[in-house]
């Protein structure tokens, strides 16, 4: 999980309870899996005795980080920013300790709360000083901007990290923090940090960086067609998450068993080696969308996700389609087939399941070929084999007071939605 990490460090790890922290952007209420491998190292660190900070950057968010962009990103007002703060707070404390009075219980701060206290004039005299124009210059984020990526960069911009190291100092002096990490992308502005406690103070601090995680076949990782996996589940829900996690390629679980869960090292080396041995049973992928599952939501959501993914693939029954909610239902059913028929048609005794499935809903292109597969046993209604030809579909068979599902054969599946 360690892409640079600065001389000194892991002597001071083992010296004392060392405070660290790590910054996240405050642009939307959930964070996403983009985010999980700093709170993961956090999390590490929690375990082994030292401190996180999370550093909600509403001051910064209210300026941009050119770090890895090639274009200017949109400013927030307060209001959101605070709101989207709460929205933070509340998955990470899913994932570390905040509540306990242990002496390394997670905090989380603002850097808006100190930022907004300074003028321009203090800014530049007691911050802008201390570092040469020079050294900004020298930065990989700030050279590739000035070489024609993107539009170039704001004077604001290019201030980032003055305003990055300035909150280092602050939690440097402040809460004795003396370690910074962030992904690989963030070296500039964490070392432009420890210099700043240097000239400032005398003192040393430390940073720590982890690579920005990437998929075997090159592609961002945490992106998918409809966009970012995002911890909220009213964004992403479980059930999508799970479904992330458990169809990554063999080689992208290698690595992210090591970098998402808490495993120790014996475990994630004896599941690779089982994995590989037998890959078609996917253990590797199973257990890794388990873990990191029940870490972001918990065990009800977790199981709840291993049964909704059951009706495709597994041996569901009618019960476990009348259990899971509309939406995940809805889900799992993605870019089947679909037919709407109205309600008042399964009222009254109801419609022969040979029309409905011919005349109403083209899933068989004849009524011979229907009956035929019906008689073979090859057609259930909701999970359930259709036993008759005759058999009648009435308003107390919907799921949800409006869905059918028809499933032709082993794979085939038709969404009937009652209006």
């Amino acid at each position: 999980m360690i892409h640079d990490i600065m001389p000194g460090t892991e002597e001071q790890l083992s010296k004392e309870m060392t405070t660290a922290y790590a910054g996240i952007d405050p642009t939307a209420d959930s964070l996403h899996i983009g985010h999980l491998v700093s709170i993961m190292i956090l999390k590490h660190f929690q375990r082994c005795g030292h401190k996180p900070i999370f550093l909600i950057g509403g001051a910064t968010g209210m300026i941009g980080d050119p770090s890895g962009k090639s274009q200017e990103r949109n400013l927030l007002d307060e209001e959101t920013l605070r709101k989207n703060q709460e929205g933070i707070k509340k998955q990470l404390a899913h994932i570390v300790d905040f509540e306990s009075d242990a002496p390394n219980a997670a905090e989380l701060v603002n850097n808006y709360d100190w930022m907004k206290n300074f003028s321009f004039l203090e800014f530049i005299r007691d911050i802008g000083k201390c570092i040469t124009v020079n050294y900004m210059m020298a930065k990989d984020s700030v050279k590739k901007r000035f070489n024609g990526e993107g539009d170039g960069m704001s004077f604001t911009e290019f201030t980032y990290q003055l305003v990055q190291g300035t909150d280092f100092l602050h939690l440097y002096q402040h809460k004795n923090c003396k370690l910074q990490l962030g992904g690989s992308d963030q070296w500039g502005n964490i070392t432009t940090g420890t210099e700043l406690i240097r000239r400032k103070t005398g003192g040393e601090a430390f940073g720590l960086t982890c690579p920005l995680i990437k998929k075997a076949d090159g592609t961002k990782f945490g992106k998918t067609e409809s966009g970012n996996i995002w911890l909220d589940p009213r964004y992403t829900s479980p059930y999508k998450f799970y479904q992330f996690w458990l169809n990554t390629s063999d080689e992208d679980a290698e690595r992210y068993i090591r970098i998402f869960t808490m495993l120790d090292r014996d475990t994630v080396e004896s599941l690779i080696a089982a994995h590989r041995e037998a890959p078609h049973l996917r253990k590797l992928q199973k257990t890794l969308a388990r873990e990191v599952t029940i870490m972001v939501h918990n065990e009800e959501e977790y199981n709840k996700a291993v049964e909704a993914s059951e009706i495709l693939f597994g041996n569901a029954t009618a019960d476990t389609l009348r259990k899971i909610d509309e939406e995940t239902f809805l889900q799992v059913f993605e870019g089947i087939p679909q037919f709407e028929i109205p309600v008042s048609m399964l009222r009254e005794g109801g419609v022969g399941v040979i029309s409905l499935c011919t005349e109403h809903a083209a899933i068989f292109p004849s009524k011979g070929e229907a009956r035929k597969l019906i008689q073979g046993g090859g057609v259930s209604l909701n999970k359930k084999k259709i036993a008759s030809i005759d058999a009648v579909v009435t308003e107390s068979d919907l799921i949800s007071n409006k869905y059918l599902l028809v499933q032709k054969g082993k794979k085939n599946y038709f969404l009937i939605i009652a209006k």
